[in-house]
């Protein structure tokens, strides 16, 4: 080749290999730890990929593993993302107590909305004032919470405060679980795929979970009733990130980051949350046609649960305040921006 020649062609394969790169295509191995039928995975975590992978123009492939099926715990979900055994996941922070204490404000008594819509555009923003440095070895592409949370049990229902005492309940969390003590049962906490065989063999009388999921744990052959509060509030709720190794993302081109971009941050909360909402109406109605007791505290008994829920935070902010941490401080952010999402889409069912 001569020297012109070589001017000539050199050029030609630095620009065909910059195409080349540009054009880069990429898998994503997501997982979660529960049915593809739940209302996250169906409503959101599906439709995600799908319009992430449209939004690429095909460049990316997003591949989503449910029931953990690429390996590990639900409780080691982080970790797993932040090490890079898997490209991204659900993650509960919370099934690591003590380690992400500042997200337990979103998921205290009676602090959030019964739209799983409304508070997880909340819980969006939260993460943005507080959580970022947190979650900082993983990539957060949104956060959220999911709906109600409902007391299920076999046998009697609980129609009172008092019929609480004594039953061996399951909780998610530790301000779960401390509400769950105050009020009188035996807390014992799980993550939620252990729910079903602890049910099943009578490890626990019951638990708290939201609707939605109560289909897919075959809550309709397991248990018996189901009792919710009175009011606007949620008896708890649980915070999730769905996350993204850190390197991973990091390795994108600029393009196809800006594809992750755009389906990340508060549309994303809101998105999410509404997956909650519209499986919380379609589980409790799974649950209501199967024949089991559906009862709703009366305004009475709810504010003495209320007053169980007030002595639980007062002690979560002692608690923090002990740590170095504000807690107070937390806890009034997260009624603030609660409230200003409050009545924005009505709530859920």
């Amino acid at each position: 080749m001569t020297l012109s020649l070589r001017r000539i062609a050199l050029p030609l394969v630095l620009s065909a290999l910059a195409g080349m790169a540009s054009a880069q295509e990429v898998t994503l191995r997501f997982q979660h730890f529960v049915s593809p039928n739940s209302a996250n995975p169906k409503y959101f975590i599906g439709p995600w990929a799908e319009k992430v992978e449209q939004e690429s123009g095909g460049r990316i492939k997003v591949e989503i593993y449910p029931f953990m099926q690429l390996g590990g715990k639900p409780t080691a979900q982080y970790d797993l993302i932040r090490d890079g055994a898997i490209d991204g996941g659900w993650v509960i922070p919370s099934y690591q107590p003590g380690r992400f204490p500042e997200a337990e404000a979103l998921e205290l008594p009676f602090m959030t909305s019964k739209s799983a819509e409304e508070s997880s555009q909340a819980a969006w923003e939260f993460t943005q004032k507080h959580l970022m440095d947190d979650f900082a070895d993983v990539h957060v592409i949104v956060a959220h919470l999911h709906g109600r949370g409902i007391l299920h049990t076999k046998g009697a229902p609980v129609e009172t405060v008092a019929d609480l005492d004594g039953l061996r309940m399951r909780g998610p969390s530790r301000p779960a679980t401390a509400l769950l003590k105050e009020a009188g049962a035996t807390p014992v906490g799980m993550p939620v795929p252990a729910f079903p065989e602890a049910l099943a063999k009578g490890v626990v009388d019951g638990g708290v979970i939201p609707w939605e999921i109560a289909p897919s744990l075959k809550l309709d052959e397991l248990t018996d009733s189901h009792t919710d509060v009175a009011g606007d509030k949620s008896l708890y709720n649980l915070y999730f990130i769905w996350a993204m190794n850190k390197a991973r993302y990091e390795s994108l081109p600029e393009d196809l980051k800006a594809v992750i971009d755009a389906n990340s941050g508060a549309m994303a909360a809101a998105w999410a949350g509404r997956a909650h909402d519209q499986g919380d109406a379609e589980g409790e109605e799974v649950i209501r046609s199967a024949g089991h007791t559906m009862v709703v505290l009366d305004d009475a008994e709810t504010d003495k649960l209320r007053a169980v829920g007030e002595a639980v935070t007062t002690g979560w902010i002692e608690e923090m305040t002990a740590k170095g941490l504000d807690g107070a401080g937390l806890v009034e952010d997260v009624r603030a921006m609660m409230g200003t999402y409050a009545g924005t889409v009505g709530v859920g069912n």
